[in-house]
């Protein structure tokens, strides 16, 4: 406990490594973005021993509305690391089916539950949860350090090299020069901006609203999920509340948010009745937060000195719920790939050589491509038309006989469980 606290108070004063005279800071990998991506990858470094640097933009991991859904692969990974046993210790729920509610009845288009694995479900639990679990892991390692409130601001660079980044913190600016620098800062990248990295964009049809509902203890638990009327409602258990979402299409929040509160809480209404009464408490438009919908991949995840994962290197729609998991599995395979020459770049103080980090890249973009274009057929053949004016909706019938065909039934479930094929710890 006192090495992880020691850990924690070092980084918060900018001590992100062994110092040089200059002042500057050095270690061997500057990850930035504590997200499911970065705290992962971290993890794994530090286990190795590698030195690893965890730059987090905010002062804690508490954020309202982030993705909560661990898929098989990601369990399957935290029991290689031997941590399954400890983290499922943490209140989650578990989803082992998809069941769209239809105004014809209940469809389920993909199941989970006869997957071959020990976790033939989803685990919902709180990213929060997740992410001090996983850099509590990491504090267990000397060779880890993370700084809070680290807001970067430039990338230092050398002959076209990225060698480290400058950032902000509480007390101060801060310089961190590292062999390989790790952009894992969601969507809205910072680190892919200033190493002028643009991603290639596509729009999805629906934006989703997200607001809070009461949960009372005799709810159910898990997700509940409704289609009809030319709206879709979703509701997820977060334990004393329900993270409500609700789907729209693509630029009409304006519309709605003239319209007034009270008509967004009608039409939630009309898709979910039974919860209707606890829509009192949302009284006005802040308590409300807009989810513009995107996908997107970078042509290119890496420059010399530099390597882009989750979120930056590729944002994902949130059908299925995918983008932790594929983040995560980036991670896996960035640290797969890239112990090795982090130790050498360690003994030698040279940068990792750019071959390495296209090596990642290679690894993890045909499983991006592939789940990117099942998540578009989806938006394209259920998702909107759902969310059509006539408000009708029946379910494709390719979708309609998969879970008819013996040998076909289970490829959903393994499609959103796994992808391609999934990324194990070495």
């Amino acid at each position: 406990m006192a090495e992880r606290t020691k850990n924690r108070e070092r980084a918060n004063t900018g001590a992100a490594g062994p110092r040089g005279a200059s002042g500057v800071t050095r270690t061997t990998c500057a990850i930035v973005g504590g997200g499911p991506g970065g705290a992962v990858l971290a993890l794994l470094l530090a286990r190795k021993g590698i030195d690893v640097t965890l730059l987090e933009a905010h002062p804690d991991f508490d954020r309202e509305f982030r993705g909560d859904t661990l898929h098989p692969s990601v369990m399957e990974i935290m029991d290689q690391l031997g941590l399954a046993e400890r983290l499922l210790q943490r209140r989650h729920s578990k989803v082992s089916s998809f069941t769209i509610q239809t105004d014809a009845g209940p469809f389920t288009p993909a199941t989970l539950s006869r997957l071959r694995t020990k976790f033939p479900y989803i685990t919902i639990m709180p990213q929060t949860s997740f992410l001090e679990f996983i850099v509590g892991e990491a504090e267990k390692y000397p060779s880890f350090r993370v700084a809070m409130g680290a807001r970067v601001r430039e990338l230092v660079e050398e002959d076209g090299v990225v060698r480290g980044v400058r950032y902000e913190g509480e007390d101060g600016r801060y310089e961190v020069r590292a062999a390989l620098v790790v952009g894992a800062d969601g969507r809205g990248s910072r680190v892919r901006r200033l190493a002028g990295i643009e991603p290639v964009k596509t729009s999805p049809p629906m934006d989703v609203l997200w607001f809070k509902l009461p949960r009372e203890p005799e709810d159910a638990e898990g997700v509940v999920g409704r289609f009809g009327r030319g709206h879709i409602a979703v509701m997820v258990d977060r334990d004393d509340y329900w993270q409500a979402g609700y789907v729209i299409p693509k630029g009409t929040f304006p519309e709605l948010r003239h319209e007034g509160v009270g008509e967004l809480k009608r039409q939630f209404a009309e898709v979910i009745p039974e919860y209707a009464d606890r829509l009192e408490d949302l009284t006005d438009w802040r308590k409300v937060s807009l989810l513009s919908v995107e996908s997107s991949r970078c042509p290119t995840w890496h420059r010399p000195g530099l390597l882009l994962i989750g979120d930056a290197a590729h944002v994902m729609s949130p059908v299925a719920g995918v983008g932790i998991n594929y983040a995560i599995q980036d991670a896996v395979s960035a640290a797969n790939i890239l112990a090795a020459p982090l130790r050498e770049s360690q003994a030698r103080l040279i940068s990792v050589d750019e071959k390495h980090l296209a090596a990642v890249q290679r690894r993890r973009d045909l499983p991006t491509r592939v789940i990117q274009a099942a998540q578009a057929q989806v938006q394209k053949n259920v998702l909107a038309p759902a969310l059509g004016a006539d408000g009708s909706f029946s379910p494709p019938l390719l979708l309609r006989l998969l879970p008819r065909i013996p040998i076909l039934r289970d490829v959903p479930g393994r499609l959103i469980g796994y992808g391609l094929w999934p990324s194990r710890v070495r």
